[in-house]
């Protein structure tokens, strides 16, 4: 028997991004290849090994908030807001009408950082009066709790932190909240503004980031063999989701369908993914059968891929596991190797990228792949982007701690499989 609960519309999406502040200034950098890596500008990085991030420049959060309120509050949250407006915008909802039927969950790896480190700061130079009491605004909960307040949500509300897969499990439990008739719409997504002194210091002392620093639009290099690290990036992204028979019945422009979410845990390293990819299998897996997709239906997949020398092999083998001899033809791209790496945003970010790719034909590059990795020897849509029917896509999220979550995406007018 059909299961059309299964079937969650993407009805708006907002960006803040390394890209551009906008849906249609970042899908026109993405599909040009536009790099948003450059020299650290938020604070004196001169020191560093890395010397380099994807940062959000010219943002106000003025235009979305009251500018007192702003200053409030961390960077991340204004971020959240900023693209939450734009997607409910996007979306012509208004939550005003029914606050109690629209809930929020913005997901982040780590919170207001920078006033974390700030408040840190001045507690060892000044002592305990020159703390912030709005530093408790910096925990990860708080741009969910933000989101609701100034736009006027009344329904389920909250975080999921699972590090870099963090919107991704948040726009998976999105759905379900939708599914199972908890709200009649959800809006959902990530924010992180991570790119700040202890941060940076703790992924160099790590070895995880890229040191190109002289060509940081060049840094960012997923499958290439000349790769050495993530760069990291800030942003947020908010998409709204809605039981598809709504949205259709107000007369919203369904941009596609959610129909599986799978999550698993590599049970494996605190940092480090399983070499053989099982985890990310279980999940991609999981996330195919809740949408009674057959791997050879999936047209595209967007890949974690951060650029890393263990992580880009450990998905590929991942997805020839799952796909079989459909892998060596299914269009597979790292977006990240133009945002770079958005961590507790990565994957809304990712998520949006597979949405567009199907809503306008169009499949975004890897770019920067010059010299393909021998063991990552399957199409990655090398620095060009590619017109395609997309009809399936997938987004794949993979966090510190061994979390894995996967998102499959459909055009609208796909029939959902009988018996799944």
């Amino acid at each position: 028997m059909e299961d059309q609960r299964l079937r969650v519309a993407i009805t708006g999406i907002g960006f803040v991004t390394p890209l551009g502040c906008d849906l249609e200034t970042v899908w026109s950098s993405l599909t040009q290849g536009r790099s948003g890596v450059g020299p650290i500008t938020l604070f004196d990085a001169s020191a560093f090994p890395t010397r380099i991030a994807a940062e959000v420049h010219g943002f106000d959060p003025g235009r979305f908030m009251d500018r007192k309120l702003a200053r409030r509050v961390p960077r991340y949250c204004q971020l959240a807001v900023a693209a939450a407006i734009q997607a409910l915008d996007d979306a012509g909802l208004d939550p005003s009408a029914d606050p109690d039927e629209i809930g929020v969950i913005v997901s982040t790896a780590v919170g207001g950082q920078e006033r974390v480190e700030a408040n840190h700061e001045a507690l060892l130079r000044h002592g305990v009066h020159a703390v912030s009491p709005l530093t408790v605004t910096t925990t990860t909960n708080s741009a969910a709790g933000l989101v609701a307040l100034q736009c006027g949500c009344g329904g389920p509300n909250y975080a999921i932190t699972s590090a870099c897969a963090s919107s991704a499990h948040g726009l998976g439990e999105a759905a379900e909240i939708v599914r199972r008739g908890d709200a009649g719409a959800m809006l959902a997504g990530g924010a992180e503004a991570t790119i700040t002194p202890l941060t940076i210091a703790a992924f160099c002392q790590l070895r995880a980031m890229s040191q190109r620093n002289d060509h940081p639009e060049q840094a960012c290099r997923p499958f290439d063999l000349d790769r050495d690290g993530f760069v990291m990036a800030e942003g947020a992204v908010m998409m709204v989701l809605e039981d598809l028979d709504a949205a259709r019945r107000r007369g919203a422009r369904v941009r596609a369908v959610l129909t599986g979410f799978g999550a698993s845990s590599d049970m494996y390293h605190l940092t480090a993914p399983r070499p053989d990819g099982r985890g990310a299998v279980r999940a991609m897996r999981r996330a195919l059968a809740k949408a009674g997709v057959r791997p050879e239906e999936v047209d595209y997949v967007n890949a974690h891929a951060t650029a890393t020398r263990v992580g880009d092999v450990a998905e590929v083998r991942a997805l020839k596991e799952v796909f079989g001899p459909h892998a060596s033809i299914l269009a597979v791209s790292s977006t990240k190797s133009m945002h770079g790496h958005l961590m507790g945003a990565a994957g809304a970010m990712e998520a949006a990228c597979c949405v567009l790719a199907i809503e306008r034909g169009v499949v975004p590059p890897t770019i920067n792949l010059e010299r393909p990795d021998p063991e990552c020897d399957l199409d990655f849509v090398p620095n060009r982007a590619r017109p395609a029917v997309v009809r399936t896509a997938i987004s794949n999220s993979f966090g510190f701690g061994g979390h894995n979550a996967c998102l499959v995406f459909e055009a609208a007018d796909r029939k959902p499989v009988s018996g799944c």
